[in-house]
């Protein structure tokens, strides 16, 4: 009786292909002898054939190892402040996707192909911590004063800043957003359970938040002068 032989990885079908794969994983988790191939030519058809399928493959294989990566992050408290697991992952492989054409993504084991993934995942929790950290805006309540100002020059102050910023803002959902997250420093689940109604879910709340950020940054040299013309009158 003949031994009966395994397609070669580039013939097998994805179904095979996902199947294989998951028992090589197992055997690289457990540090076990494995045989990358599998892995690996799903991450080839998926950035270098930009094929859609194995794209969603790859993302529904390795989501759960990215989120243990994500969740042992010496700063995850204050990544999901900001953005939900499920966007951590997302943007990680965005930014794999992005560098498809970059010769460092093409992996020759699956160690160096799940490095570049949790590279990116930890870079992506950098950059948005970073973005935040740096952009955040303090919107004070119109009329509002702080105990250590006069108080008529705190109102004028606040009421000056809170009708620049808003002037940027489009619409009363996003000036409303803003007011709940940088003057009452809520974060988006919070303001799911104070504002049911008003939002969908969380995520339209990071998506707006984004927005707002985005289009202040983008904004920040009008802003300041907007700021420094009032000072004048």
């Amino acid at each position: 009786m003949g031994i009966e032989m395994d397609d070669p990885p580039d013939q097998m079908n994805l179904a095979t292909l996902e199947k294989r794969c998951q028992q090589e994983m197992i055997n690289y988790r457990k540090g076990q002898v494995y045989d990358d191939r599998y892995c690996l030519e799903i991450f080839y058809r998926a950035l270098k054939k930009q094929d859609d399928q194995a794209s969603e493959l790859l993302v529904r294989s390795l989501r759960g190892m990215a989120i243990s990566w994500l969740r042992s992050h010496p700063r995850y408290d204050s990544a999901m402040r900001y953005e939900s697991e499920d966007n951590y992952v997302i943007e990680a492989f965005a930014r794999l996707w992005n560098a498809r054409r970059d010769k460092s993504t093409n992996f020759e084991t699956l160690g160096a192909a799940l490095f570049y993934l949790k590279r990116s995942l930890l870079t992506a929790v950098q950059d948005t911590l970073r973005f935040y950290e740096k952009q955040m805006v303090q919107l004070p309540e119109p009329g509002g004063a702080a105990a250590d100002e006069p108080v008529a020059q705190e109102e004028d102050d606040g009421r000056e800043l809170w009708e620049v910023l808003q002037s940027f803002l489009p619409t009363e959902r996003e000036k409303e957003l803003a007011y709940l997250l940088y003057h009452c420093n809520l974060k988006p689940r919070e303001i799911m359970q104070h504002r049911a109604g008003m939002f969908s879910d969380v995520s339209e709340i990071y998506r707006l938040r984004r927005n707002i950020i985005d289009r202040l940054e983008r904004n920040m040299d009008q802003i300041r002068w907007r700021l420094s013309d009032e000072e004048k009158k």
